[in-house]
This record gives C-alpha cells, sequence and structure tokens, in this order.
C-alpha cells in the first residue's frame, strides 16, 4: 500500500505525463522504481502513458480499456494481423512482470 505522500506525489507525475507536460528526471527515475516495487504505481504509470500516447477520449472504448488496465501503453507493439495459428497463441501469451508474484 502506497503513502498519502507517495500516492500523491505519484498522482501528480501521472497527471502530467496524461497532460503531456515535461515531468523532471528524478520524478520520473523515482515514478520508474516505485512501479517496480508496487503493481498499483505501475497500472497509473502505464494508463497515464496509454492517455499521452493515444489522446483518449471520455466515453469511449479506448477509455474503457485504459480504466480497465488492458493493452499496451506503447503503440508500436500493436498487432494488426495473423500470419497462422502460431502467431496467434503467441499473442495470447501473457508477459510477465519479475514481481508478478507480488502483491500490494
Amino acid at each position: 500500500m502506497l503513502s498519502t505522500q507517495y500516492r500523491l506525489r505519484l498522482e501528480s507525475i501521472c497527471r502530467c505525463i496524461a497532460n503531456k507536460e515535461q515531468v523532471p528526471l528524478e520524478d520520473m527515475i523515482w515514478a520508474e522504481k516505485l512501479a517496480k516495487a508496487h503493481t498499483l504505481a505501475r497500472d497509473w504509470l502505464n494508463k497515464a502513458r496509454r492517455q499521452a500516447a493515444q489522446d483518449i477520449e471520455e466515453g469511449t472504448i479506448d477509455d474503457f480499456m485504459n480504466r480497465m488496465g488492458l493493452g499496451d501503453p506503447d503503440p508500436s507493439n500493436y498487432k494488426t494481423g495473423f500470419d497462422g495459428a502460431d502467431d496467434i497463441t503467441d499473442w495470447f501469451k501473457q508477459d510477465k512482470p519479475e514481481d508478478w508474484r507480488q502483491r500490494d
């Protein structure tokens, strides 16, 4: 669980990322370290990055997926088609972070 001070600082950083504002390097390093230790922080950063990358409008399917934490925040990783059954199987395999067993 995040302390109130950490939560407020992370919310501020995520708000800046989502609004495409500059974030100091020191704050980004802090947020990345926090995201490695807390899955909630990682989810918030991914949502903010998705919001910034896709200009998501409220009420759309993209907004729904972002709020649910679905999808990759990096558009260069998007899949647009499949070449065969093996390709589909690989797509459904989820890459788990190293701390996937951790609970917040």
